[in-house]
């Protein structure tokens, strides 16, 4: 990190000696338990900024429920350091277990984050002035697909019990765990039903396990609520394994059931149907009615209309979410697509005006529909920070641990600190901030940091491109186009040579193991070892190699490249249609979450790239292209 040892060299003389391993050893001797250690690395740590760490754990180690001078002296501290609110909020959960509310009433105020635990500790601090009141909020509570913390218990007994949480309740919180899958929390609320409506937990299981064996060996003639709840869970299970077959079974059960169970099995049925892009979604939720579509059926069921290209439904869908989700970019870019289509241009216009004036993937569409160049700032020169606003967040003790922190390494507290430091900040401390963290390598929270500016920009700190003499050979042999290669690079890791993702994808172009493998075989890489996936050149190798793969593979579409380097290639093919597909719609109708949000940063990056490197002019939309229907068999 090349402006790092000028930072470090303008601490204090005491912070010289070692504040990593003296953070370490605090870290270590908390968790064993061996306090003189403690204390000895906390006095090593003193004039450094990651003392407010070393305090926390001290006063961790020492917790009483009696509000120590130590305690109230850290919690005066400026909140300059996620530390102090965290301490709070687990010093508030200490008193609340012990039930010391007169010191959990003087602090509890302050607090910033609140968790559901902290939540309910304070309802039960209120409910001893205002019990309605404050089992009224609990009612709302309630309604989670898991199980709520033990804070939460006395309050739903006690509202279980006045009837504010009443049996219905249960049937309804029963049905959003199995919703979830959560089978075993579904279980414990059974017997919170009157003993006359409570049926056997093992029926769960077996629903859960094999839903088709279940719903072909058991009776339904005069089924109770439970056993008709049980069903549904089978059955909204085999609907995701296969629509077709969920469909069957319940077409020879269905008489058996309530007209709000038949609409509320159609609802999840279309929904599971417009996942697997079955032509049949739309009717299934047309039969659905007027049961209560949650945000993700709703969502599901816009798309659907977006695959078949039914304008009218698209726009009716949308306009029957809640506002919040209507207001999302997503769905007023497609109502304004669909406005278009239903000759209703002035509409049309209104929404996609207000919405070109975001530099994200609907943004540049809506742009292009009214037009207009999607990114004409983008190259113009921004606001460059001056060295002055540079030094003055460069000498934030917050800024300093932040970049000391990740120096170590520990990135996820380094981004916690960096989201709290920048929390407040207005656009030119934000990329002054921005350019504190480029010039340490820090691409991760430098792009965090531009990425959030509302009216002063600099598109150079948003998309950086750092390693570009690594890159230049891989993409010169390969033939890539260096926008798109870095259009993935930035939604991958963000820069970061050394991420890792939950699935074990490393590295800057974010490899999986077994791919990387593949892989190094492919291009005869000799000696090749796990541990090499970390190196930059041997991860840009790999990748590139990997992204003219699918590339090849896909008949040079970016799009379904893309989606292929995340999800594989397999799934990219699956997802296509039986007819063309405008690239947006394709993208849009991708199942898997994380791959639709994926593919739309990857094109949207790539245009923005392309317009920073003078290397392009193309249209996003053109980009996008049109994807060819599937091979049918």
């Amino acid at each position: 990190m090349r402006f790092l040892l000028p930072l470090l060299l303008a601490l204090p003389v005491c912070a010289l000696a070692n504040p990593e391993s003296d953070f370490r050893a605090a870290r270590e001797a908390l968790r064993v338990g061996n306090l003189a250690r403690l204390d000895k690395a906390v006095e090593n740590l003193q004039d450094t900024p990651l003392e407010i760490y070393a305090t926390n754990f001290q006063l961790r180690a020492r917790l009483s429920t009696r509000p120590t001078e130590a305690i109230k002296d850290f919690l005066a501290r400026n909140d300059e350091s996620p530390a102090v609110d965290q301490f709070r909020g687990d010093w508030l959960k200490f008193l609340g277990k012990h039930e010391s509310w007169e010191a959990f009433a003087e602090e509890y105020p302050h607090l910033i984050n609140i968790d559901d635990e902290l939540a309910c500790y304070g309802l039960q601090l209120r409910r001893q002035s205002d019990e309605l009141a404050a089992l009224e909020e609990a009612h709302k509570l309630w309604f989670r697909d898991d199980e709520m913390p033990e804070s939460c218990t006395p309050l739903f007994e006690r509202a279980r019990k006045l009837g504010i949480i009443a049996d219905a309740d249960v049937w309804k919180r029963m049905r959003l765990a199995l919703e979830a899958g959560n089978v075993s929390f579904a279980k414990q609320l059974i017997k919170q039903l009157p003993k006359a409506e409570q049926f056997p937990a093992a029926e769960l299981s077996v629903a859960s396990s094999n839903p088709r064996r279940y719903l072909e060996k058991t009776r339904f003639e005069d089924a109770g609520t439970g056993r008709r709840l049980t069903a549904l869970f089978a059955l909204l299970r085999l609907s995701r394994q296969s629509p077709e077959i969920a469909f069957a079974r319940w077409e020879k059960i269905a008489n058996h059931f309530t007209e709000e169970e038949q609409r509320y099995f159609f609802g999840w049925i279309g929904f599971a149907g417009a996942q697997a892009h079955d032509e049949r979604a739309l009717l299934w939720f047309a039969v659905a009615g007027d049961a209560a579509l949650n945000p993700k059926q709703l969502a599901w069921r816009t798309r659907a209309a977006l695959r078949v290209q039914n304008w009218h439904e698209v726009w009716s869908s949308i306009g029957a979410m809640a506002p919040q989700q209507q207001s999302e970019g997503v769905w007023r870019y497609w109502k304004a697509r669909a406005l278009q289509q239903l000759a209703r241009p002035a509409e049309a216009e209104a929404l996609l005006t207000e919405l070109s004036r975001e530099y994200n993937f609907y943004g540049q569409l809506a742009a292009e529909e009214l037009g207009r160049e999607a990114g004409a700032s983008v190259v113009t020169p921004g606001h460059r920070a001056s060295e002055a606003e540079i030094e003055a967040i460069q000498a934030m003790p917050a800024i300093q641990r932040t970049l000391l922190l990740y120096r170590m390494d520990m990135r996820s507290e380094a981004a916690k600190e960096w989201a709290w430091a920048t929390r407040r900040f207005s656009d030119r401390q934000l990329l002054a901030a921005a350019e504190v963290a480029q010039r340490n390598e820090m691409y991760d929270r430098s792009i965090n940091a531009a990425d959030r500016t509302v009216s002063v920009h600099d598109f150079n700190l948003r998309y950086p491109a750092p390693y570009r003499d690594a890159l230049r050979e891989n993409l010169h042999k390969h033939g890539l186009e260096e926008a798109w290669v870095y259009g993935l690079m930035r939604q991958e890791s963000r820069f970061a040579t050394r991420a890792k993702s939950d699935a074990g994808a490393a590295g800057i172009m974010q490899i999986m193991p077994d791919t990387a493998r593949w892989v190094a075989r492919q291009m005869g890489m000799k000696g090749y070892r796990k541990g090499l996936i970390h190196q930059l050149d041997v991860n840009i190798k790999l990748g590139t190699y990997y992204m003219k793969t699918v590339f090849n593979q896909f008949d040079e579409n970016p799009v379904l490249a893309s989606a292929a380097y995340n999800a594989g290639p397999t799934r990219a093919k699956q997802w296509r249609g039986t007819k063309k597909l405008e690239g947006a719609i394709y993208i849009e109708t991708i199942p898997f979450d994380e791959t639709r949000d994926y593919v739309k940063k990857v094109m949207s990056n790539t245009n923005y790239y392309a317009m920073l490197f003078g290397q392009s002019e193309r249209p996003l939309k053109q980009r996008l292209g049109t994807i060819e229907a599937k091979v049918q068999k």
